[in-house]
């Protein structure tokens, strides 16, 4: 997979991504991540990626002409490849780890960060996909990019260590993961559940099925 990050401040991805997972899945090279300035597609001397909103406002509002550079740049990096452009906004559809899937099966993915106010309009025409994290407002896009990315770059193949890892997280078949336990076998007078060291495989199973089943009940009854 390919990744192309429109930005304008590459440096903020140089500590997420130079560490744990994506950087093993560079390194196997799962994933290839380009880092695009949207300032190099100023044209003025000033290098002006923003302006004042027409009919007034607060803030500046991010320039579609520069912006369209930019993505006509990014995807001819890999002309081979089906590119898709993603735009980070609070207007997007909320992401959800079944949109996670989807964007692990694309070639190429070209996040969009915004910044400052806004957008002009007219960039939503040039987008694909419009995402957003939650119902809450960030100083940019450059942070539920890295989100993103680390949520789909982990369910690339051969990125994680152990394959099928993934199948039985939270929010797969609908349901928040089982609770799991580790050493000590008991601390502050709490002990593991004795089926869990029972050894019987089938009734670990359906236990950890109905603890799942429960969980989402109390925790997220939204998703059954």
């Amino acid at each position: 997979m390919y990744i192309t990050i429109l930005t304008l401040f590459p440096g903020m991805f140089q500590g997420p991504f130079d560490e744990s997972i994506v950087k093993r899945a560079i390194q196997k090279k799962a994933v290839s991540i380009h880092y695009v300035n949207i300032r190099d597609f100023a044209t003025d001397a000033h290098k002006s990626v923003d302006e004042h909103p027409y009919g007034g406002g607060a803030g500046m509002i991010l320039r579609v002409d520069v912006v369209s550079r930019a993505i006509t740049h990014a995807k001819n990096l890999h002309p081979e490849c089906k590119s898709t452009v993603i735009l980070m906004d609070p207007l997007g559809k909320p992401f959800i780890q079944k949109e996670a899937k989807r964007l692990a099966t694309l070639e190429h993915i070209i996040f969009l960060c915004g910044h400052y106010e806004g957008i002009d309009e007219r960039i939503r025409d040039l987008v694909d996909i419009t995402i957003s994290l939650g119902d809450f407002i960030l100083t940019c896009g450059e942070l539920p990019a890295m989100v993103i990315t680390d949520a789909v770059v982990r369910l690339l193949p051969g990125v994680l260590k152990k394959e099928g890892v993934t199948s039985n997280e939270s929010f797969e078949h609908n349901l928040l993961e089982y609770p799991q336990y580790t050493k000590p076998e008991t601390y502050n007078n709490q002990s593991v559940p004795e089926v869990l060291r029972s050894g019987n495989h089938k009734k670990i199973k359906e236990w950890q099925q109905q603890q799942a089943i429960e969980k989402t009940k109390k925790l997220r009854p939204d998703l059954l």
